[in-house]
């Protein structure tokens, strides 16, 4: 099977770097790259919706980079340990009515040993902001 460096067991810098491809990844809007980070059976928690599998990934961010436009994203690694890294996000974006957000949140990733994420749970609030609080 292919690999997705870096690999666990993960070190400081290594998970740095695991993040920093997650985020240039998410902030590209393409879903068929993006669900390439992920095992084949996938299993994601993303606010109130679960999602298992490639597929329903792929799904799931093209419809939300449908709705959520003018994305930008960034991430912050809170914590690693050998195959599991936590980080901290906030991203914003645009409504098609033209209001603005920011989201907050958490993610809990684990990650096979060739590297692939095959388990995300993330945690996200959105608040309301005027176009000109935006920090991204």
């Amino acid at each position: 099977m292919e690999q997705k460096h870096p690999l666990p067991p993960f070190t400081l810098e290594t998970a740095i770097k695991k993040v920093q491809a997650a985020e240039d990844a998410w902030n590209s809007k393409n879903p068929e790259k993006v669900a390439l980070a992920y095992t084949i059976d996938t299993e994601w928690r993303n606010r109130n919706t679960f999602l298992n599998g490639r597929e329903e990934i792929t799904d799931f961010l093209k419809n939300k980079w449908a709705t959520e436009l003018q994305y930008k994203l960034k991430k912050e690694l809170w914590v690693y340990h050998e195959n599991r890294i936590a980080v901290r996000f906030e991203y914003e974006y645009q409504n098609k009515s033209g209001d603005w957000f920011r989201a907050y949140g958490n993610e809990n990733w684990e990650f096979d040993k060739n590297g692939y994420m095959k388990k995300r749970y993330a945690s996200i609030n959105d608040l309301s902001i005027n176009e000109s609080e935006r920090k991204l």
